[in-house]
């Protein structure tokens, strides 16, 4: 018989329902669906993207990905332009003004997230550190690739 999960595991259980969580009120305040915020994501982190490499990186359709840059257009949040490699493709571009806003609600939950290492000296870090990207890496087992 298993042992039941220890206090850290029900720890990052709750964590990982926090962030869905923080998720849902990061796109109610953005106006955007669970599938639009993560087209913004990938947009903020790498910059502008093709509407294929966007489809690819969020596992959805190439009509999908076009609804959603569609409506994500509509708001504001990106615009379609040229590619700079090839004129006869676009690129879907994050607004400055929409990358403001949703770093002006992430930063601030994230540098608090960050500040709770400062409780915690550096090898009680690193341990902390080994102790997630093991976390990650039992995750990574579990999801077929």
């Amino acid at each position: 018989m298993q042992s039941p999960p220890r206090a850290p595991t029900y720890a990052l259980q709750e964590v990982v329902q926090l962030s869905r969580a923080f998720e849902l009120h990061l796109g109610q305040q953005l106006s955007v669906n669970l599938t639009d915020l993560g087209a913004m994501e990938h947009l903020i982190r790498s910059g502008p993207l093709g509407p294929g490499e966007l489809a690819r990186r969020l596992g959805i359709t190439p009509p999908a990905v076009t609804a959603a840059v569609d409506r994500l257009e509509e708001l504001g949040h990106v615009t379609r332009e040229p590619n700079p490699a090839d004129r006869r493709a676009v690129v879907v571009t994050p607004a400055p003004a929409s990358v403001e806003k949703a770093m002006s609600i992430l930063m601030p939950m994230i540098s608090d997230i960050d500040a709770t290492l400062d409780g915690f000296d550096a090898e009680e870090q690193a341990t902390i550190a080994a102790y997630l990207e093991r976390v990650l890496d039992a995750y990574r087992t579990h999801i077929p690739s």
